[in-house]
């Protein structure tokens, strides 16, 4: 591979620098290697118990990524058309990249923001942790970006998520003081993905890293910003120069003293300096390259009253229109659920429930905290209410299909089909399906049949006689 002069003199004054030019050959020798490929197991779906059964299913190796709980390497194969991918049962993901929301650490019932999200690695990890409670803010300035954030958010069933699509700077006022947790995959020159974009090595020549070094600044100044007091943020890039990395840390911190780093010195194939810095590097490990800080900001005494958490409740609505819509999710809900899934789930929508025009979203803040903003996704989305000749319906979403689990659903409501039975390379191609005469059976004719491979859900079907109508949605479309 052909690599920028300019980047070529800078890394061999830095190793020349650092005393480790023996490293030199073995570092720009790492760029003629093929790229590392991986995926992250999502453990909303699937039990760490089961990692191995399903990668045995699928033919591949237990090779773990050692940073990431559920990270594995993989070969350079097309996992994306793998019904379980489909499933949201795990994540494509470049291991390196695995690093920095594993740092994070969030835990259940945080709030928390990912400023730069897409496509959505780091936010679909952050969810895990979460476990359906706190909540996500995740962050794309680019809208055409924040579009495949969105699909991604949704197939890995979080619930709990809010997309945004804005520039930083527009969020501060609304969110000052606001999160536990921000995490920063900040935008850089893009040097740890020379092998694996063909492209990226000119883009570096025409934009490079100075471009990126402002742009780094203002951005870990809105996150101070929005930062509670005693919250913590991780700021990484997938670059090596030192102007994106150890430099603009080195700058922050000297302006804003009551931060400090916080040192993981037990991540195996992790690089730290004495500062407690990560890198992974592409000739020590097997990782495209990544860079990677933890810091915390002191915790100060803040008064209650200013807190805007208290503020951003739902309040609900007495409206008709709003009552009788949150009659008719509700019922559609029993229907679908077991009694016990059902009782946890009505509570949710008597709590939650948010009814914009004829949309039906489920979110623990109020809609108005988000007034001004582009909002792609207002927290959990079920469905919608139509008027039909039925009068009002209840019309589901395929998020709903997703974050829902097989011990949640009625029986009679699920339909699994194995993972090498070809009618279900026929719902993802959004074609009808026969059913057996024992499996109409089983299922409530006219009802909407959440379509599963094995205990993962796909989407909504509907039985009419022994066919089943696809419900699955045309964007989706496996081709």
């Amino acid at each position: 591979m052909k690599l920028p002069e300019a980047f070529t003199t800078r890394m061999h004054n830095y190793f020349e620098e650092k005393g480790r030019l023996a490293e030199e050959a073995d570092f720009f020798a790492s760029y003629e290697k093929a790229p590392v490929h991986g995926i992250r197991w999502n453990r909303l779906k699937v039990d760490p118990s089961s990692y191995g059964t399903y990668m045995k299913e699928m033919e591949l190796q237990e090779d773990k990524v050692t940073w990431c709980e559920g990270g594995f390497y993989t070969p350079d194969v097309s996992l994306g058309k793998d019904p379980y991918y489909h499933a949201g049962a795990y994540y494509i993901q470049e291991p390196s990249a695995m690093l920095p929301a594993s740092v994070l650490g969030t835990k259940p019932g945080e709030y928390v923001l990912d400023m730069c999200a897409a496509p959505g690695g780091k936010a679909t990890r952050i969810a895990e942790d979460l476990k359906g409670e706190g909540l996500l803010i995740a962050n794309e300035i680019n809208a055409e970006r924040s579009r495949a954030l969105l699909r991604n958010v949704e197939r890995c069933g979080a619930d709990n998520v809010v997309i945004l699509n804005e520039d930083p700077k527009n969020m501060v006022k609304t969110f000052r003081g606001f999160f536990d947790r921000i995490i920063i995959d900040a935008p850089c020159s893009g040097e740890g993905m020379f092998r694996r974009d063909p492209f990226a090595p000119k883009s570096w020549e025409k934009f490079g890293p100075a471009s990126c070094v402002p742009i780094q600044a203002n951005i870990l100044e809105y996150a101070h910003e929005m930062l509670r007091s005693g919250g913590e943020i991780v700021y990484s890039t997938c670059t090596f120069g030192e102007a994106e990395n150890e430099e603009r840390i080195h700058t922050f911190i000297n302006n804003h003293p009551e931060y400090e780093i916080i040192s993981h010195r037990d991540l195996t194939g992790v690089s730290h300096d004495d500062e407690g810095m990560m890198r992974i590097w592409p000739h020590k490990t097997e990782g495209e390259g990544h860079f990677c800080v933890h810091m915390r900001k002191r915790a100060e005494d803040v008064d209650p009253s200013e807190d805007p958490r208290k503020t951003a409740k739902n309040q609900g609505s007495s409206q008709f229109v709003f009552v009788k819509a949150k009659e008719c999710f509700s019922s559609f809900m029993e229907g679908l659920l077991t009694e016990k899934a059902a009782s946890s789930y009505l509570e949710k929508i008597r709590t939650d429930f948010i009814l914009h025009k004829d949309k039906v979203h489920l979110l623990p803040l109020s809609e108005k905290l988000f007034s001004g903003l582009k909002v792609v996704k207002m927290g959990d989305f079920p469905g919608e209410i139509k008027e039909t000749a039925k009068g009002r319906t209840f019309i589901p979403s395929q998020a709903l299909a997703l974050e829902l689990t097989r011990d949640q659903i009625r029986p009679s409501r699920f339909f699994s089909l194995d993972r090498n039975d070809e009618r279900l390379i026929r719902y993802l191609r959004c074609e009808t399906i026969m059913l057996t005469e024992e499996e109409t059976e089983k299922l409530d004719s006219g009802e909407h049949i959440v379509v599963a491979v094995g205990d993962l859900p796909l989407g909504f079907a509907k039985v009419t006689g022994s066919v089943l109508k696809n419900l699955y949605p045309k964007a989706w479309r496996l081709m």
